[in-house]
């Protein structure tokens, strides 16, 4: 006889999750408190534009691929992938924009322009890159993390050195380049993992490969184009999902979760995935005798950045911008320290605008642009309207100043989103964005675990346990969850 499976949320990780054990003969419902699917990848449409509201870049499309190759099926049987290039620029400041290209002999140009013999270098770089990428991705991620003894395998115990996990990404970098523009262009992917590149392992350079050899993509029609196909897969192998179903509590009596109470009925269950935000469905879902960890344990995580987004209709083209654009005419240094040590709002911010109209007309009207600026910011600040409006001034302003046009007086639509929109909206600790970050001490058995110790069919999978932050993590941790599932309760 068949289990049933309830999950609960929506996301990258729900959704895989839920496909991998229908595939498999589970009856997997899944329980969304919005009204639609996606969690932080979802969209929304407003006087003909449309936005996606959360993640904006598509790199790993190997995870991808693999994803949908496991249920006999391709990354275009459910939408079209362009590769951008140049895959993003970077301003430095007036008249200094740095544009990444997508070919790697265009790429050791660009670093010998910057810096005469560099590109030696950079050809040692990605190759050791590559090599903790392939480890990463292949070894690592795919471990649940319950047991140190998932590690005891000779061939990881060998790699942890050349993983460089004990020395520092900054280190690492300024070993082989002296540019600081190169510098902040090779430490930028780490800068959403939850600390600074001072106390970022070295083996976070794998975000380099993805970044600069890999590529950076794009799914026409938007980011939530990956969603509709993975509904529709889920769909396609038999998994019910119920749309604005807020689940209220998790009943466990003797050990064991038997229903999922909502606010508009009760669901009968043999195994639960909490997919939605782990501190939540802990602390509020479940009573204190089910829980595994308490209020004074959680402050103490280490929570990647929230962010302060702005989505913005725009009546006209606009001039020298790309698809993704940073902004790091300001001290990148100075503002990783008010997201990581000494917590506070950034006086000089760095932040990312992304214009997806400039590759795909059908996300704005005839000659418009949707424009998504977004600064990073430290979880668990205090966030009001005054200052979102001081910040989307000063950000303006510069936007403005270094791509030498008007912006603010095309602007005919606005909608502002930060921390207590992330609380709402996905029940997100401290109103973090990108869930716990990838610090050492966080890291495999170190993260909240993924099958709790004290109810025994309840199971978490996503951005705040194993493998960690991102899209392709997420949709890792999708599918080993219900591999830990389908060894403990088979069918």
């Amino acid at each position: 006889m068949s289990k049933k499976v309830i999950v609960i949320g929506a996301g990258f990780a729900g959704l895989s999750a839920a496909s991998f054990l229908a595939r498999d003969g589970y009856d997997v419902t899944i329980l969304e408190k919005n009204s639609l699917a996606g969690g932080r990848a979802r969209k929304f449409e407003a006087q003909g534009f449309t936005f996606d509201m959360g993640p904006s870049w598509y790199w790993m499309p190997d995870v991808f691929e693999k994803y949908f190759s496991e249920f006999g099926k391709q990354v275009s049987d459910y939408y079209n992938l362009v590769r951008l290039d140049p895959a993003y620029c970077i301003f430095f400041g007036e008249n200094d924009v740095m544009n990444i290209p997508a070919k790697r002999e265009k790429l050791y140009e660009l670093f010998e322009h910057y810096e005469p013999g560099s590109s030696r270098n950079l050809d040692k770089f990605l190759r050791e890159a590559e090599y903790k990428y392939q480890v990463g991705i292949n070894e690592f991620v795919y471990k649940p993390g319950r047991s140190v003894l998932e590690f005891a395998d000779m061939r990881v115990l060998k790699s942890l050195f050349r993983l460089q996990m004990f020395s520092s990404m900054s280190a690492h970098v300024r070993k082989l380049f002296k540019h600081p523009k190169l510098i902040e262009l090779l430490e930028f992917p780490v800068l959403f993992l939850g600390a600074t590149p001072e106390n970022t392992p070295a083996m976070y350079s794998l975000m380099n490969h993805a970044d600069l050899v890999l590529g950076t993509w794009y799914p026409m029609g938007g980011m939530h184009k990956i969603i509709e196909g993975m509904v529709s897969l889920a769909k396609e192998l038999g998994v019910k999902i119920q749309l604005n179903q807020e689940v209220k509590h998790i009943f466990v009596p003797n050990g064991s979760a038997k229903k999922v109470v909502t606010d508009t009925g009760e669901f009968d269950a043999d195994i639960i995935v909490a997919g939605g935000d782990y501190h939540h469905i802990e602390q509020n879902l479940l009573e204190p005798r089910a829980r595994m960890y308490d209020e004074r344990y959680w402050d103490k995580r280490v929570m990647a950045p929230s962010s302060l987004l702005f989505y913005l209709g725009i009546n006209k083209k606009l001039n020298n911008l790309l698809h993704h654009n940073l902004f790091f005419d300001e001290d990148f240094k100075q503002h990783a320290i008010d997201i990581y040590e000494q917590p506070a709002y950034p006086e000089k911010p760095l932040f990312y605008a992304c214009c997806t109209s400039k590759t795909d007309p059908s996300c704005a009207p005839e000659d418009s642009e949707n424009l998504f600026l977004l600064v990073p910011l430290a979880p668990d600040l205090e966030d009001t309207e005054a200052t979102r409006e001081h910040y989307y001034e000063l950000i303006m302003n510069r936007l403005e100043t270094l791509t030498g046009q008007s912006i603010r007086d095309a602007v005919v639509y606005k909608r502002s989103y930060a921390h207590k929109d992330f609380e709402q909206d996905y029940h997100a600790y401290k109103g973090n964005a990108y869930g716990l970050a990838n610090t050492l001490r966080q890291t495999a058995i170190l993260k909240p675990r993924m099958k709790s110790s004290k109810v025994n069919n309840l199971y978490f999978t996503g951005q705040l346990t194993t493998p960690g932050p991102g899209v392709p993590p997420s949709l890792i941790s999708g599918q080993v969850v219900a591999g830990e599932i389908k060894k403990e309760f088979s069918l």
